[in-house]
Order: structure tokens, then sequence, then C-alpha cells
């Protein structure tokens, strides 16, 4: 399996390709959801993505839990 490669994201930034965007209200919505957050805040803000396009979703929890997924927009 070919590895995936991405400009560093200094390179993005530095650039100006990219456009900011506040960030989700997860916690002002629903308190405190833990690792679960990442997961509402994604399925708030994937409008943007196009088919064949890849993510990756990280999560850092309570208990030093951690998770992660990477997701294609089909």
């Amino acid at each position: 399996m070919p590895l995936i490669s991405a400009p560093p994201i200094s390179d993005t930034l530095i650039s100006g390709t990219t456009e900011y965007s506040a960030p989700t209200g997860v916690l002002q919505e629903y308190a405190n959801t833990s690792s679960a957050g990442s997961i509402i805040a994604f399925s708030q803000n994937h409008d943007d993505l196009v088919p064949g396009d890849l993510g990756i979703i990280c999560s850092f929890g309570a208990g030093y839990s951690v998770g992660n997924a990477i997701v294609k927009r089909l």
C-alpha cells in the first residue's frame, strides 16, 4: 500500500491556500464529551469534502484513552 503524502502544514499556511473558519462549538453546545468531541465536530464540519477526499480524526479522552480513524468521502 503506498503511503499518502501531503505538503507540510507550514507550506499550506504560508501559501495562503487555506481559509480560516472559527472552531466548532462542541463544548458550548454539548459540554465535555471527552474523546467523542472530535467525531461531533467532524459531523458538523464535513460538507466541504468531495468524493475521494481523505481525512484523519484523532481523539484523546480522559484516562489517556486514544483513538484515531482514517476516513474517506465516498
